[in-house]
């Protein structure tokens, strides 16, 4: 099972979100920024890492909102957890990414999220979580 975190950048009432490229598995899905924690490494490490990497931002990382685990069709298996994150210094970077965009919680369930993603993303829209 691949451990991954990922980050609930929230600015006001909006959520950052990430489109991955064609290239990549599961192509031009949305997901929230983040990526694979390597061994011995901290889960909130991971993520201030990853942030740095694919955004360009020193994100300050918040407390643990949700942890996801999920089994794709094909087989592979994630273990998800997810960080609130509302303070990074920095200018956002798209350097991996389609496309980032900011989205309102409301329009959230309007993009196509990755499968492990989903439940969390309804959560949010209507105010359950954050």
């Amino acid at each position: 099972m691949k451990l991954v975190v990922a980050a609930l950048i929230v600015r006001e009432d909006k959520i950052l979100i990430c489109q991955r490229t064609e290239e990549q598995t599961m192509p031009l899905q949305w997901e929230f920024p983040g990526g694979k924690v390597e061994p011995g490494e901290d889960l909130k490490e991971a993520l201030h890492r990853e942030l740095e990497e694919e955004l360009g931002i020193d994100a300050v990382i918040g407390r643990k909102t949700a942890a996801v685990q999920h089994t794709y069709a094909g087989g592979s298996s994630v273990e998800l957890y997810f960080f609130r994150v509302d303070h990074f210094e920095g200018e956002l970077e798209n350097r991996i990414f389609h496309d980032v965009r900011w989205v309102e919680r409301k329009e959230l369930p309007t993009y196509d999220f990755l499968e492990a993603d989903i439940k969390l993303v309804q959560d949010i829209s209507v105010g359950r979580l954050l």
